[in-house]
């Protein structure tokens, strides 16, 4: 009972996040809405018991990519002004709500099969060596590439604060 409430307050509030994040006009505002979506959802991979998924989820979008929006919207002039209203609203909120249809159309009509307690054992012993699995893969096959990336995005986080600089002085 407690898990399915927490469930649909964390779901609830996944959705009320992503409408404010679109809806809103501040950006600033929208890139704290988005965070709050982001907590939401490893909120949901918590209650799928798919902890890693919501570790990484919280370390890479909440702590990484939401701080990078967050600082461009800072360096970015007239924040103040907001977004600009332009003539592609109504087309992008009528082509979601068309999505919404079609998906909410094909989880009624799919016949849900549930699946065996012996396939399920299985599954979880499959699952509970992911973890290890992808981090020996990044910390030994690919610990270089994923450094290099992590450099290049500083690279540009420095670029950006050079240029936003330069147009101020």
């Amino acid at each position: 009972m407690i898990q399915e409430l927490f469930f649909w307050v964390l779901a609830v509030t996944s959705v009320v996040a992503a409408l404010g994040v679109v809806g809103v006009q501040d950006i600033f505002r929208a890139a704290l809405l988005l965070v709050l979506n982001f907590l939401a959802v490893a909120g949901l991979f918590v209650l799928l018991n798919a902890e890693f998924l919501a570790v990484v989820q919280v370390l890479i979008y909440v702590g990484a990519i939401s701080v990078l929006i967050i600082f461009a919207v800072l360096l970015t002039r007239d924040v103040a002004q907001g977004n600009p209203s332009n003539r592609l609203r109504l087309p992008a909120f009528l082509g979601a709500g068309l999505l919404f249809v079609a998906l909410t159309y094909a989880i009624v009509r799919t016949s849900w099969v549930e699946i065996p307690p012996e396939s399920l054992a299985r599954a979880e012993e499959v699952f509970a060596s992911t973890p290890q699995w992808l981090a020996g893969l990044l910390m030994k096959e690919w610990a270089l590439p994923f450094e290099a990336a992590s450099v290049l995005l500083l690279a540009a986080v420095i670029g950006a604060v050079v240029l936003i600089r330069e147009r101020q002085q």
